[in-house]
C-alpha cells in the first residue's frame, strides 16, 4: 500500500514543522522576561509630587491607596482631588470620608458626609 508510508511522511513533516516552531515560542518568551513591570501607582505619585494636577490623576491614586488600604495615602490624594471640585460621585465621598475615619479625622470625614448630604438632597421649590 502506497498510502501507509504517504501518510507517515505526512506526518513526520507535519511533527517537524511544529518542533520548529517551538524555538520561536522560547524567543518570544526570553524577549518578554526582558520587559521590566511598571508601578503605576507609584508613576501617577511621582508625577503628582512633581506638581501635576489632575482630577483623573487624583482619583486614580485616592482609588488606588483604597484598594490597597493605604488609607492615609488615600485620604491624601482625595484632599487634593477635593481641593479641585467638589463635582463628584457619592462614591468619592463616602471612600474620602471611610480613608479620613481609618486616619482618625472624624471631624473632616463627617464634614464630607454633610457635604454629600447636602449635595444629594432635593431642593424643595415652594
Amino acid at each position: 500500500m502506497k498510502v501507509a508510508p504517504i501518510f507517515f511522511f505526512m506526518l513526520a513533516a507535519l511533527f517537524n514543522k511544529a518542533n520548529a516552531q517551538n524555538p520561536k515560542v522560547y524567543i518570544t518568551d526570553k524577549i518578554s522576561d526582558s520587559y521590566a513591570y511598571v508601578n503605576v501607582t507609584k508613576t501617577y505619585e511621582r508625577v503628582a509630587e512633581k506638581g501635576y494636577k489632575s482630577i483623573d490623576l487624583f482619583q486614580k491614586l485616592g482609588n488606588a491607596f483604597y484598594a490597597d488600604r493605604n488609607m492615609e495615602k488615600a485620604a491624601r490624594w482625595y484632599g487634593e482631588l477635593f481641593a479641585m471640585t467638589a463635582d463628584l460621585d457619592a462614591l468619592y465621598y463616602n471612600q474620602y470620608a471611610n480613608s479620613l475615619y481609618a486616619i482618625g479625622e472624624n471631624e473632616k470625614a463627617n464634614s464630607i458626609l454633610e457635604k454629600l448630604s447636602q449635595k444629594t438632597s432635593p431642593t424643595r421649590n415652594k
